[in-house]
């Protein structure tokens, strides 16, 4: 894995929920460690919201981002565990055109080494609905921090090599008739 240096950086434009309950503008550090990270690498923050833990309302504005032709990508944060309020996964999950399971098996790898079998209380997950990628994160800064670093920040880099998720995105919707 490198970064091939006789690319330029492409910045895509992407957009973070939170998925709380609980949380505002003023106390939401998950989302402004995903803001800080991304704009840091370069990214475009497209837009930012904060929605209940409520499926229609995540559902919601997960795909109105993703019909928008200014968004590459959507992050959420929050709603990945197991209590009752926690169903991120199942409001996105029906809607994605492809899951991207490795995504999942990733996270985990990079969160057992830092949280041991703890990991297990997360349902991270990610896909493609419109031909946008969706990022499903759980809600600590922490779990943010170490799938930015990890994954998101080298697959959202033209760079990275042998392969990323910028070098595709033309290629998302290829199978629609136009």
């Amino acid at each position: 894995m490198t970064i091939d240096t006789a690319r330029s950086f492409v910045p895509v434009s992407i957009a973070v929920l939170t998925v709380s309950d609980t949380r505002t503008p003023d106390t939401d550090t998950s989302g402004d460690t995903l803001v800080a990270r991304l704009t840091e690498a370069g990214h475009t923050l497209a837009a930012r919201g904060i929605v209940p833990d409520d499926r229609d309302a995540i559902a919601g504005q997960v795909t109105a981002w993703s019909l928008d032709p200014g968004i590459d990508v959507v992050i959420t944060t929050g709603g990945t565990g197991f209590t009752g309020r926690d169903v991120t996964p199942e409001a996105l999950e029906p809607l994605f055109d492809k899951r991207m399971d490795g995504f999942s098996a990733i996270f985990h790898r990079i969160s057992y080494e830092k949280i041991g079998t703890s990991t297990i209380q997360s349902r991270a997950t990610g896909g493609v609905l419109n031909a946008t990628f969706v990022f499903v994160l759980p809600g600590s800064p922490g779990a943010c921090r170490d799938a930015w670093d990890g994954i998101l920040s080298q697959q959202l880099d033209l760079r990275h090599r042998p392969c990323n998720f910028v070098e595709i995105m033309p290629r998302l919707d290829e199978h629609l008739k136009r």
